[in-house]
Parts: structure tokens; C-alpha cells; sequence
């Protein structure tokens, strides 16, 4: 095998590898927007002011 096919065949598992991992990373993104929708942060109590203490 030369070192030109191995460089190929080197490119063809990165480029598949690439293509997995982001695949992963965009259903991650879409499940934590999902969750993010369903269950919005709470809201702070009117009185609890945290910026004024003593």
C-alpha cells in the first residue's frame, strides 16, 4: 500500500468520523433546546431583591 492510498484511506475515517461526531453534537444541541422549551428557567420572586443587602 502506498503512501498515497494510506493518506486516502487516512482522509475517507477522518471525513466518516467528522461526519458522526457532528451528527451527535446537532442531536445534543436539538434535545437541549427541546428541554429548554419544556421547562423554562423559573423566575425570580419579586421580592427577592439580591442586589440591595445589607
Amino acid at each position: 500500500m502506498s503512501k498515497s492510498e494510506q493518506a486516502a484511506l487516512r482522509e475517507q475515517r477522518l471525513a466518516a468520523k467528522l461526519r458522526e461526531n457532528l451528527k451527535r453534537r446537532k442531536g445534543q444541541a436539538k434535545a437541549r433546546a427541546d428541554s429548554e422549551r419544556q421547562a423554562p428557567e423559573p423566575q425570580p420572586e419579586p421580592g427577592a431583591d439580591t442586589v440591595n443587602k445589607p
